[in-house]
């Protein structure tokens, strides 16, 4: 009686993180939305939502550390409990991530952009589907899928690069481009900070699995490496 209550509440703690992950990806969305669209209103609401990203992380820290208290969890279910323990506190920072992008918007919302917004939204897009692959990695518990992450990782590392070249020049061009170019730059490392956590979900999946820690963000870069 006591395993079968547990493989329930175990069910239903995995679809309220992925409830929450959802909303993470809905926030690095409308964080740079945002910031392209200069929209205070957006940037606003994203601020805001993080405090629900907050209360998330502890009503699922709470849940998942009392079914280690109460319904006497096997070594499986003990992974997949610290697996989920893991992933909230990488979701949560995240989100800090969309919310300190948001900032970053309304900073620059009535300055004239130094160059158009390109491969910054491309960084979101691809930050987003990242996370939409470590969800789906961790719902249907496929190391395969985790795995895929690598490749959406070298990806993410290559446009930093060409965004860090590209507003190094604009800052080489002209120092009154330095206080923006730096603004943006920022971006790009946030977004491409969230890349990496999303990699910490998929290796977390991996864990849960098969109970072996990988670092696929090494990984990621041993590969890019060799092909340069």
């Amino acid at each position: 009686m006591i395993r079968e209550s547990l493989e329930k509440e175990l069910i239903k703690l995995k679809e309220e993180v992925t409830k929450m992950g959802r909303l993470l990806a809905d926030q690095v969305y409308k964080s740079v939305k945002s910031l392209v669209d200069k929209d205070l209103q957006l940037a606003r609401e994203v601020i805001e939502n993080d405090d629900i990203v907050d209360k998330m992380q502890m009503e699922l820290e709470s849940k998942a550390l009392g079914l280690i208290a109460l319904k006497q969890p096997m070594a499986s279910d003990l992974r997949l409990i610290a697996t989920v323990l893991r992933i909230i506190v990488d979701i949560e920072r995240m989100a800090d991530h969309a919310e300190d992008i948001a900032r970053i918007a309304i900073e620059l919302h009535d300055k004239k952009y130094i160059k158009p917004l390109i491969d910054i939204p491309r960084m979101s897009d691809n930050a987003q589907a990242m996370i939409e692959t470590a969800l789906v990695a961790f719902i249907e518990e496929d190391v395969t899928t985790s795995n895929s992450l690598i490749a959406m990782e070298i990806e993410m590392d290559y446009l930093y690069d060409q965004i860090f070249r590209e507003l190094l020049s604009y800052m080489l061009q002209d120092q009154k481009n330095i206080p923006q170019a730096t603004a943006l730059l920022l971006v790009a490392g946030h977004l491409e900070r969230i890349g990496d956590h999303a990699t910490n979900l998929g290796e977390m999946v991996i864990y849960t699995v098969e109970g072996r820690r990988i670092d696929l963000n090494k990984i990621a870069r041993e590969q890019k490496e060799n092909h340069i």
